[in-house]
């Protein structure tokens, strides 16, 4: 298969760009290393990407770059770039999210319109849901984000829809529930408690630490993004891993596993929902989705990443929260 991966660079881009080299597919990646942060990290990602066969990278801004040859020779597109992040989305940085977010989405749906695109896979979020009406959240349940980034991730959303149907635009948006393992984005708090914990630093927990989410094993999503872009489904569906647990529940877990967290206490910040937890029903019945890591391995691989001493303590057997395993 021939693919074009928008957001290469980033956490998911990357590891969907490696999962798709692994089965023997040319890879197209494109990302504009904007520094949302440290695009040190994205280079690093990029070092493990620039050797391997099939692979080549174009560096640039998607509403600059020309899109349509890029496009030409794909059998897919899978659409990642974008501003990530519910904090800086409020006030004057909401032009950004405007512009990276959502007019970067509809310069890539024409593109794909006037290419002949098979298959365009866009990156959704489970922030369009916001305090959902429903747990599990079906697909069904009104979107109503509490973030100006959920407000555009879900703007960007109905683009593909809109395009999907006014002009047969083969476009499937996968709602990504917290997304985590090596290599995740600085900012995400699992990144930031298993740093905490490798570094032995205090780790602000922000709002009384029973908020919970339905992490996703950053595996399990790239399966399911190129198991979707070899079958004929198209519409909106959830991706999540099939465990919801709270912050003090993964914290706890964490320190079981070796690796202690030293809290501090915090209020909750504006725009973060308070509960996420997905209906993965549609995914299973549409495209065989079966989430396969479950938390307590999956936080193993961070630690293993992460640790100084590139490994994490053993796991086997190590007891896990309520909900975390399948």
């Amino acid at each position: 298969m021939r693919a074009v991966v928008t957001g290469a660079a980033g956490f998911i881009g990357s590891h969907l760009c490696a999962h798709l080299l692994s089965h023997g597919d040319e890879v197209v990646g494109v990302d504009a290393l904007t520094d949302f942060y440290d695009p040190a990290r994205k280079r690093h990602n990029l070092a493990r990407l620039l050797g391997r066969e099939g692979f080549r990278f174009h560096r640039g801004d998607l509403l600059g770059l020309p899109l349509r040859p890029l496009f030409a020779q794909a059998d897919a597109v899978y659409h990642l770039a974008g501003q990530p992040g519910v904090r800086g989305s409020w006030g004057p940085g909401f032009a950004v999210y405007l512009e990276r977010n959502v007019l970067v989405t509809q310069r890539v749906l024409e593109a794909a319109r006037d290419a002949g695109v098979r298959h365009l896979v866009y990156a959704s979020s489970s922030s369009v849901y916001g305090d959902a009406e429903a747990y599990p959240t079906p697909e069904t349940v009104r979107p109503r984000p509490v973030s100006p980034y959920g407000v555009t991730k879900l703007a960007a959303e109905h683009l593909c829809e809109t395009y999907r149907t006014a002009f047969g635009v083969p476009t499937a948006s996968l709602r990504l529930f917290s997304v985590y393992g090596p290599g995740q984005r600085p900012d995400m708090a699992f990144a930031r408690l298993v740093a905490a914990a490798c570094t032995r630093r205090p780790f602000p927990l922000y709002g009384d630490g029973g908020q919970s989410r339905d992490f996703t094993y950053v595996g399990d999503v790239v399966a399911a993004m190129r198991t979707v872009s070899l079958s004929s489904w198209t519409g909106v569906a959830n991706l999540g891993g099939g465990c919801e647990v709270t912050m003090r529940q993964v914290i706890e877990l964490l320190g079981r596993l070796g690796a202690v967290v030293r809290v501090v206490p915090g209020p909750a910040r504006p725009g973060d929902a308070r509960r996420t937890a997905a209906d993965i029903s549609l995914a299973r019945d549409a495209f065989a989705y079966r989430p396969a890591t479950d938390l307590r391995t999956g936080l193993a691989a961070m630690l293993r990443a992460t640790s100084p001493e590139g490994a994490a303590p053993a796991v086997t057997g190590a007891p896990v929260p309520p909900g975390s395993t399948r």
